[in-house]
């Protein structure tokens, strides 16, 4: 089985505009037919999909990502399994536009985690079937506290990248009992600062300890730049993601256009292989990467996944 991961996806601002004149499959580019030509595909979405809300207001906040509720279709003609909705910009239009972005999500057949009317909604796991093996997904972020979901509040799964911390055992705890479920469990984190290639260094025992609960692949991604993949007990931490479509100013030096898509293999349920195939964002859109640019992103890798003893061929 194939199980393919790229980072945030944000589909507002610029990037809604394009999609006014253009069909929905545009911002993939030539990456469609690596999406298409796998088992199961997860994204981060960086961007309220709806047109409901307003823009959040109870503290401070400088972006509001919105996408127009249509462009799900964007989303489902590249065959999206499953998003992550814990992020920092999940609530950009208010609890309204979070609500009609996960009914539009469950009509469109997409599975997400993360996010939910209680902290028990935004906790709960997704769980699906493909090819005879059940797929699961958690998502927590350590961004946005103000939006913890709680028993009475909607929000996003929050939980500080502290070991012994009280939501850190619950989280360790509800991805145990997940694991009894399915065959393979990914674990999606939205964590960390902007920038940087080096992954902070908490995030290294906690993604280790998120493996030893029961994680099979850990899906890590806010940082805007790709950083290293870490290997622990044979399973894969792939520590950032990076930004796989967007709008933003791209800064000459992080180059947070470039990217990769990644694609997991599994034999049965254990982790077999990890590919990488090197994409950079061009005009809202991502696109293979070709010649010196390839070469770049192979090299930085390599060495980002040295520094962290992965070895790379």
């Amino acid at each position: 089985m194939k199980l393919l991961f790229v980072g945030d996806v944000m589909l507002g601002r610029l990037v809604n505009e394009v999609l006014k004149g253009k069909p929905p499959a545009y911002p993939w580019g030539d990456t469609l037919s690596l999406l298409r030509d796998t088992d199961v595909r997860i994204c981060n979405l960086e961007c309220v999909l709806s047109d409901w809300g307003t823009p959040w207001s109870a503290t401070p906040k400088v972006f509001h990502f919105r996408s127009d509720a249509k462009n799900v279709q964007t989303l489902t003609t590249a065959h999206i399994d499953a998003v992550s909705l814990a992020n920092n910009h999940v609530l950009d239009f208010e609890y309204e536009g979070l609500f009609h972005m996960m009914n539009t999500l469950q009509e469109a057949g997409i599975h997400y985690a993360g996010a939910g009317a209680t902290l028990r909604e935004a906790s709960a796991p997704a769980i699906w079937s493909v090819n005879g093996k059940t797929i699961g997904l958690l998502a927590f972020t350590d961004n946005e506290p103000a939006w913890s979901a709680t028993d009475e509040q909607p929000g996003i799964w929050y939980v500080p990248i502290e070991l012994h911390e009280k939501r850190a055992e619950q989280l360790f705890e509800v991805v145990r009992r997940t694991k009894e479920d399915v065959d393979i469990l990914v674990v999606s984190a939205h964590w960390g600062p902007n920038w940087g290639y080096v992954p902070p260094a908490e995030h290294p025992p906690f993604a280790h300890a998120l493996i030893d609960a029961g994680a099979d692949v850990i899906f890590g991604h806010s940082g805007h730049v790709i950083r290293g993949i870490g290997i622990y007990k044979d399973k894969p931490v792939l520590y950032c993601a990076g930004d796989f479509i967007d709008d933003y100013a791209v800064d000459e030096i992080e180059r947070n256009d470039r990217s990769c898509v990644f694609v997991v293999e599994t034999d049965g349920a254990a982790i077999s292989r990890l590919f990488l195939y090197p994409t950079v964002i061009q005009q809202f859109q991502a696109r293979r990467a070709e010649s010196n640019e390839r070469s770049a992103i192979v090299s930085t890798m390599q060495k980002l996944c040295t520094a962290l003893h992965t070895a790379t061929t």
